[in-house]
């Protein structure tokens, strides 16, 4: 039954206003529970994202020290080519003394100089071919009957590291031959 108020007679009159408060908890309770969620959910995508970009700083710090080794190795194999060319000129000058110990001495000792630098990588550039101005810097055009841009003599090695050039290789090559009359 139903009073003039518009309050049900089977339910004492404060708890009309009970129940609005309680729905009206409710309806907050469910607000709060929304907002859990979202919070929820944000939380977890910024987790995700730093979990993403620590991964990406781990991947870069690792290429950063491998780029850092090359790098170091680079420069002092550079200033070991100076000792190189040094070995190989005191090959030639020794095979014209007649020295056959000394000169079999200093051959091992550039044999095993050489094998080491290349078990970490170094190459020397090929100058029985044609030039190649990515690897090879000419230092002088010679008249000849060879075909034009044909390596005639190699003057200084060439090396690549790793298929990285260190240092070309110097050359003379062949160029156009002139009539002279």
């Amino acid at each position: 039954m139903v009073n003039q108020n518009g309050n049900d007679k089977t339910k004492p009159n404060g708890s009309v206003k009970e129940e609005k408060q309680q729905a009206s908890q409710e309806k907050k309770s469910g607000e709060q529970n929304v907002d859990a969620t979202q919070q929820y959910k944000e939380l977890q995508d910024r987790l995700l994202r730093l979990a993403a970009e620590f991964d990406n700083y781990k991947k870069r710090a690792a290429k950063d020290i491998e780029n850092s080794k090359i790098a170091g190795k680079a420069e002092l194999i550079n200033k070991l080519l100076s000792v190189v060319d040094e070995f190989e000129l005191a090959m030639i000058a020794i095979s014209k003394i007649n020295d056959e110990s000394m000169a079999k001495g200093i051959e091992m000792v550039y044999a095993n100089l050489i094998g080491t630098l290349k078990s970490t990588g170094l190459k020397e550039i090929p100058t029985n071919s044609t030039y190649n101005p990515y690897n090879h810097e000419v230092i002088m055009v010679q008249e000849s009957d060879r075909n034009e841009g044909t390596i005639l003599q190699t003057v200084k090695k060439g090396y690549l590291l790793n298929d990285v050039l260190l240092r070309p290789a110097s050359v003379i090559i062949a160029g156009k031959k002139t009539d002279k009359k």
